[in-house]
Order: structure tokens, then C-alpha cells, then sequence
């Protein structure tokens, strides 16, 4: 079973920057890419960034400028720094393999983003 523990969520304002953090098992790290998601309220769960092995990202168009996925091999840590943070940007985020989600979802991190 893969675990994936999610941290460094908050209430930010608008404008605001967060850093995610992911950490799954070293097994996971070495074979799979890892992803970030998202899930509003009353919306589906919708990815936002993905790296490869090779550390190659990919970003939904929302995020795009805003938010960088980078990965940590020795720490089996995978990162969203989140900048220029919208209303919009309100979610509970998770992390995952990309580009298929194999692991259990874990209890991911709350963002809120309000004045």
C-alpha cells in the first residue's frame, strides 16, 4: 500500500505563497512520477502539477507561472511552492503518482486562500 503524507497547508490571503510538501516511500519515489491534485468543494478532484523521474513537470493551465513541482530523490519528497495564491486556489490538496494515481489518497493538506 502506498502511503503519502501531505503537509504545510494554511489560510493565506490572496497574493500569499505556501510550500506543500509530499513524502511517500523510496520504492514509490524511484519508479513512479508524482503529482500534485486538488479538490474544492463541490467540484472533482482535478490534478495541478506533475513531474517525471527525469524531473520533467507538467501544470494545469490555472497554475501555470504560479505554482513549481520540484521532487527531493534523497528525502522521497515531492514539493508544490505556491505563489500568487487566488480564492480559487481553495482546495484540499493531495498528492499522488502521475500520471495515474496508484497510492490510497491520503488525508491531504487544506488550502484556503481569503482576505
Amino acid at each position: 500500500q502506498v502511503q503519502l503524507v501531505e503537509s504545510g497547508g494554511g489560510l493565506v490571503q490572496p497574493g500569499g505563497t505556501l510550500r506543500l510538501s509530499c513524502a511517500t516511500s523510496a520504492l514509490i519515489f524511484r519508479n513512479y512520477g508524482m503529482g500534485w491534485y486538488r479538490q474544492a468543494p463541490g467540484k472533482q478532484r482535478e490534478v495541478v502539477a506533475g513531474i517525471s523521474g527525469g524531473g520533467s513537470t507538467n501544470y494545469a493551465n490555472s497554475v501555470k507561472g504560479r505554482f513549481t513541482i520540484s521532487r527531493d530523490n534523497a528525502k522521497s519528497t515531492v514539493y508544490l511552492q505556491v505563489n500568487s495564491l487566488k480564492p480559487e486556489d481553495t482546495a484540499v490538496y493531495y498528492c499522488n503518482t502521475y500520471p495515474t494515481p496508484i497510492g490510497v489518497w491520503g488525508q491531504g493538506t487544506q488550502v484556503t486562500v481569503s482576505a
